[in-house]
């Protein structure tokens, strides 16, 4: 098949794209430095000629909601409408558990207007909505550290690997693109904290890990599990400990 992946670069559209070629299949990568603007849909006519199936692994960029949703509603409406025009049999994207449960924050308000524009476009959809990935701890302590210190939210994950979420969207993609709602998360439940701990620890860094309680209703709904995923949600290895010793980790 050839597999279009929207977002091919980014963390886990460059798992699918190495997961498509393991499996023989062809994969197109849909991003600026291939010379395809989603967006703007500069490039995208001519790159889904002869494809069957796109996957959809975009990332905002913001976490400002009005930009991040115009980012998101923009970008699937191109595809869709690019994929009727090349013959796309259907779309798969990538979404994140729990966005319903976490009221007022803002880029999980843009993440649910992204799955409501693509399920209500012309093409089959399916969503595929997956924990925080094993790489997120480390993004933060990137993002939010000051001097000696790291500011991380306290929060309770259930961390998946990107590559095994690569892996997921390429087989849903395969099989059944048309499958409305699918949930993803790793086997174990881990504070972020702890998590942010262990990834410094790993990484041989000295900086302290402050927690911080966020306020009102978005810092209960994290603390309380909104981020967890239901009893249907299919479960992939490895664990956080497993992970951090992987070759994956930084």
């Amino acid at each position: 098949m050839r597999v279009a992946v929207a977002g091919g670069t980014g963390t886990a559209g460059r798992h699918a794209v190495d997961a498509l070629r393991t499996a023989g299949h062809e994969p197109v990568v849909l991003a600026r430095s291939t010379g395809v603007d989603v967006r703007s849909g500069s490039g995208l006519d001519a790159a889904l000629e002869g494809v069957d199936v796109v996957i959809d692994a975009l990332n905002g960029g913001s976490t400002n909601r009005d930009r991040a949703t115009a980012f998101f509603v923009e970008s699937t409406g191109n595809l869709q409408r690019a994929g009727v025009r090349a013959g796309v049999a259907g779309m798969v994207v990538l979404s994140i558990v729990g966005i319903d449960r976490v009221p007022g924050f803002a880029y999980y308000d843009a993440k649910r207007a992204h799955e409501e524009a693509a399920l209500g476009g012309p093409l089959p959809v399916t969503v595929v909505r997956a924990t925080q990935f094993h790489e997120f701890a480390g993004q933060l302590l990137d993002r939010l550290s000051l001097g000696p210190l790291a500011a991380v939210p306290s929060m309770r994950i259930q961390p998946v690997a990107a590559r095994e979420v690569g892996r997921f969207l390429v087989e849903v993609a395969v099989q059944d693109p048309d499958a409305g709602r699918r949930e993803l998360a790793g086997p174990e439940e881990v504070g972020l904290v702890d998590m942010a701990r262990r990834t410094a620890h790993r990484r041989g860094s000295r900086r302290v890990v402050v927690p911080v309680r966020l306020p009102g209703a978005v810092g209960a709904a994290l603390r309380g599990g909104a981020l967890l995923p239901g009893p249907d949600a299919a479960i992939v290895g490895p664990g956080p400990l497993e992970w951090l010793e992987s070759s994956d980790a930084p």
